[in-house]
């Protein structure tokens, strides 16, 4: 029996225990939607005080231009200042998009970040993602 009701856009949970705000999107968004799924990131995470951020966005399959670059020019310096510092995203991404990602172009590596207020790298494995963000934590505390 299938159901009409469909998949949430994106469930967020904070994990405590590795201090990292999970968000795992269920489908590809139509861009008009993201403003409120991006108000409810904001909540969480400024709720949580969270600056490392897991994204898994395996279930998209683009990333819309325009949403990219106010990603990059304002809302990640903006959750960087109100969360009080740098701002880590690691992004759990399928092959294809990762491939679109990479190969697009102004694609940044995460290397080029060092002088902004946040650091985004993608990974195709889970455990390599919250991997390189435990040791963005432990860098940060040293």
């Amino acid at each position: 029996m299938s159901s009409d009701i469909p998949a949430p856009l994106i469930h967020f949970s904070h994990r405590a225990d590795l201090d990292i705000l999970v968000g795992r999107w269920g489908y590809q968004p139509d861009p008009r939607e993201l403003p409120a799924v991006y108000q409810q990131m904001t909540d969480v995470a400024l709720q949580a005080k969270a600056r490392f951020w897991l994204q898994d966005i395996r279930r998209r399959t683009l990333n819309d231009p325009n949403t990219t670059l106010w990603l990059l020019d304002k809302y990640f310096p903006d959750m960087a200042r109100q969360l009080g510092g740098r701002l880590y995203l690691a992004y759990l991404v399928g092959p294809a998009l990762q491939e679109a990602i990479i190969n697009r172009p102004g694609y940044i590596s995460a290397e080029a970040y060092d002088d902004k207020p946040y650091a985004i790298s993608f990974f195709g494995d889970e455990g390599a993602a919250i991997r390189w963000l435990q040791i963005q934590q432990t860098d940060k505390v040293k």
